[in-house]
């Protein structure tokens, strides 16, 4: 494959994923180091060669997201999977089981050039995934490598889960936006680390913990705070998937002047006096209100309010998940001062 140094892109082209051309230019932009926009069941994410440093630190560069944060290498299949990575018997069940799909297994890494150092951020493991969505398996297969593909967003912002929400952060420092409509799952992967024994919850995602468990045979442990600030897996640092205004998680009240995101029509006091005011899911159904979470963050802080008030969501299911990405973007930020949140 042919490493050239990478340019910067001066002109962000879009193209939808119905063209039927999409999949192969977006592999020939890939393959020539170039960085390229695409949906996943997940969020849209930001694809690069795996194998390329060059197109690694340009994705980097774009994100503004430091190299100690290890990128998700996605692949066409198991078989492919197993050609970067060494594989247990766990993480083939675990594979066999919710690949393709919103699962990421952090396994050995098998040697070779597939997943540069840098994409791995000098570990000796690989974050895995085998994409869903049928324009990202597309695109994958067409370029015939692994694609590291972290969210299309600006390190730190909120994830996108629409072509428009990339186009906000990236115009002008990408190359392609492939753009198929929202995506579905709307939270990322859950990464289970199959590298030891027994395999760790490293970050909660689209798969809750019981149905892994399930596969599993016995209860999958949560991996301790100790990488936060070196972390093993992606999306494991404290402060993440941050919006601008301060984040109050399971308020009683709302203040003056604050927006309200709320769930199953919860109206705490002083919802009444909030400068604006979603429901994650209206119903109650948290599958709706996992795909919801990134886009009503924007929303509500493209509002310019000084802070976002949360209602207590229910902890089972994507429930979880959810939690996690809203306890990251509470978390403290002491760079705020010096631009945003780097994650």
């Amino acid at each position: 494959m042919d490493h050239r140094r990478v340019r910067t892109p001066r002109t962000t082209r879009f193209l939808p994923a119905s063209d039927p051309a999409a999949a192969d230019e977006a592999a020939r932009v890939l393959a020539a180091g170039g960085l390229v926009a695409f949906p996943t069941e997940t969020v849209y994410g930001l694809g690069a060669d795996a194998a390329n440093p060059d197109a690694v630190a340009a994705l980097y560069a774009a994100k503004g997201r430091p190299a100690f944060n290890p990128l998700i290498a996605h692949v066409a299949d198991t078989a492919q999977a197993g050609r970067a990575g060494r594989l247990s018997l766990a993480a083939r069940a675990l594979a066999e089981a919710f690949w393709p799909g919103p699962l990421t297994l952090v396994t050995p890494y098998a040697g070779g050039p597939a997943v540069c150092d840098l994409a791995r951020a000098g570990l000796d493991t690989v974050a895995l995934r085998v994409p869903a969505h049928p324009v990202a398996h597309r695109i994958i297969t067409a370029f015939g490598g692994a694609v590291v593909a972290p969210s299309a967003n600006r390190s730190g912002h909120v994830s996108p889960t629409e072509a428009e929400h990339v186009r906000a952060d990236l115009d002008g420092l990408i190359d392609l936006i492939v753009d198929a409509g929202p995506t579905s799952v709307g939270v990322e992967s859950t990464i289970v680390d199959c590298a030891g024994d027994p395999p760790r919850l490293l970050r909660p995602g689209g798969v809750p913990r019981a149905a892994i468990e399930r596969v599993l045979g016995h209860p999958l442990p949560s991996a301790d705070a100790s990488d936060a600030h070196r972390p093993a897996a992606p999306g494991r640092l404290a402060s993440h998937y941050a919006p601008r205004a301060a984040v109050r998680l399971d308020v009683s009240s709302v203040r003056p002047g604050e927006a309200l995101l709320t769930f199953h029509g919860a109206r705490p006091p002083g919802a009444e006096h909030a400068a604006l005011v979603l429901d994650l899911s209206p119903t109650g159904d948290l599958v709706e209100a996992a795909a919801r979470l990134y886009g009503a963050l924007r929303r509500l802080d493209g509002a310019g309010v000084p802070a976002i008030a949360v209602v207590p969501l229910p902890p089972e299911g994507l429930g979880e998940a959810i939690a996690d990405r809203l306890g990251r973007a509470a978390a403290p930020r002491p760079e705020a001062a010096a631009g945003p949140a780097q994650d």
